[in-house]
């Protein structure tokens, strides 16, 4: 096993539905990652297993309560040692691609699901980070922690090609070009041409000018982080130069 997640909620079956799917279930089945969940009740003291109370000062909603937390936080040091903890937060850092890739260093990550109007602020004691997943509210952290798993599991050596990682969207601060697959034609819409001709010098200068283009359209702020450029973007650059030239004539 080569990282471990553990996921503390009170919805426990919305994770485990997670687990069972797509890459993660494949990297969970091989060993090379763990998804652990654990149901927050099942560390309170009381016999309704409560996790939630009034809020101090009056307001509205409730908050979560700190002792489970805790007591959930003992137990995991006495299993498995230190984690690194993060909370799903609408305070927290907006979660990207470089955050991602820092997690997965981390080995052994556990998250704890925020839910109604926050969780005690004593909590923050046992916290290492809080992440957001953008600026919106959800109605819990669940659905948070799963996309900070599965985009963090991708760069889990082992849990996706190698190859395709590197290409993704955001390793070069660039959006993905555009795919095509058979049939050559549909509808009257064929594949361009430098796809079929097997130069891979021609298709890859081609893939990144689409590349290019489409994240200065879509996401310019994204290009503007770009601070290097290889041979291929330098070529990708000249062909994107003629393409307007030819379009404005």
């Amino acid at each position: 096993m080569d990282m471990r997640f553990s996921v503390v909620t009170i919805f426990p079956d919305m994770i485990e539905a997670f687990k069972k799917f797509g890459v993660v279930a494949q990297a969970i089945a091989e060993g090379i990652i763990e998804v652990n969940v654990y149901n927050l009740r099942d560390f309170t003291t009381d016999k309704h297993r409560v996790v939630d109370d009034y809020p101090f000062g009056g307001g509205p909603g409730m908050v979560m309560k700190a002792e489970p937390f805790f007591r959930f936080y003992d137990f995991y040091l006495k299993e498995f040692g230190k984690p690194y903890v993060v909370l799903t937060s609408p305070q927290g850092r907006i979660f990207d691609n470089e955050k991602a890739m820092e997690l997965s260093q981390k080995k052994d990550v556990v998250i704890f699901c925020g839910r109604y109007e926050g969780i005690d602020e004593r909590v923050m004691d046992i916290v290492d980070e809080e992440i957001s997943i953008g600026d919106y509210v959800l109605t819990g952290g669940e659905l948070a922690a799963m996309v900070i798993v599965d985009a963090t599991s991708r760069f889990v050596p082992g849990v996706v090609d190698e190859e395709s990682v590197k290409r993704e969207s955001f390793m070069k601060d660039l959006l993905d070009h555009p795919v095509y697959t058979r049939p050559r034609n549909v509808r009257g819409k064929s594949v361009p041409e430098v796809l079929l001709s097997g130069d891979h010098e021609r298709i890859e200068v081609w893939r990144r000018k689409e590349s290019m283009k489409k994240t200065i359209l879509k996401r310019p702020d994204l290009f503007l982080k770009k601070e290097s450029f290889d041979r291929i973007d330098k070529l990708s650059i000249i062909e994107l130069f003629r393409e307007l030239i030819k379009s404005a004539q």
